[in-house]
């Protein structure tokens, strides 16, 4: 298990060092972009480039495609936008943070270190467009979406009768939802949002009305940041050191990986595992 975390996480190391080259020669005007390698290779070992891809060109948010060499690497650059869907996700009052994903490529790495620690199922808690979810379906894992705007819930199932994978995509109120019914055994929380951006009120409100999380054999999943755009936390843990106290978590593990909005940062986001 060590070993693979270990391998994960150089692969990860890899990404944001070609996320770093990509975004010094990027010309292009698009709103959001990313890009998937075109083969596997000794950087990126990974048997499921083909499924990663598939998710992205069956996603109405991408709009253009090209191959690029990026030091060394063929890949193929997905363009995109996504202010329709940044600008609906805030209407919502009960909604924590606004839509702005995570790479595909990252999605992948995280669903597939969740793995590697041996849990079963995911659950994607303010998922977006649905693609952690994705990823931990094509991984082998049970995965639920759950996502309290109606726009991007239509996303995601458009998504799932384009690929034919099910990732379970539900119209819901995270806080409010019964994580009970759905039969979890060794599950992982992944918490959609940085600390700063509503995650922590996101967090204590599934705690505090679904006692049934708090259980030795969950995991939780935070995004977090130190960029200086966003309040440090006096207890670290990129903005989580507090709540991941309050609530006696042990850290397992962490991944640094690029998301859309750290495009054009130095800093990219912290994935911070945690368990019970």
């Amino acid at each position: 298990m060590a070993k693979d975390c270990q391998m994960i996480d150089e692969i990860a190391q890899n990404l944001v060092k070609l996320k770093q080259e990509f975004s010094k020669t990027y010309d292009g005007t698009s709103n959001i972009q990313e890009f998937i390698p075109t083969k596997k290779s000794d950087m990126f070992p990974i048997d499921d480039l083909e499924s990663l891809h598939s998710f992205l060109k069956n996603n109405p948010i991408y709009y253009n495609s090209y191959e690029k060499e990026i030091s060394g690497i063929s890949c193929i650059v997905y363009e995109g936008d996504i202010n329709k869907y940044w600008l609906n996700s805030i209407q919502y009052g009960s909604s924590r943070a606004p839509f702005s994903p995570t790479w595909i490529m990252s999605a992948y790495l995280t669903s597939l270190f969740t793995k590697s620690l041996g849990y079963k199922q995911v659950i994607d808690i303010g998922s977006g467009d649905g693609r952690i979810a994705y990823c931990a379906k094509v991984l082998g894992m049970d995965s639920h979406s759950i996502e309290i705007d109606e726009i991007l819930v239509d996303l995601q199932t458009s998504i799932v009768n384009s690929v034919n994978v099910n990732f379970n995509p539900n119209c819901t109120d995270a806080i409010t939802f019964d994580y009970s019914s759905l039969g979890l055994s060794f599950p992982v929380f992944f918490i959609g949002g940085l600390a700063q951006m509503g995650g922590v009120s996101l967090t204590t409100g599934i705690f505090n009305n679904s006692p049934f999380v708090l259980n030795q054999n969950t995991g939780v999943v935070f995004a977090g940041t130190v960029s200086q755009k966003y309040a440090s936390d006096p207890l670290g843990e990129s903005g989580w050191g507090t709540l991941i106290e309050k609530y006696s978590l042990k850290v397992i593990g962490t991944l640094t990986l690029p998301a859309i909005w750290t495009f054009k940062e130095s800093d990219d986001v912290r994935y911070i595992f945690t368990k019970f």
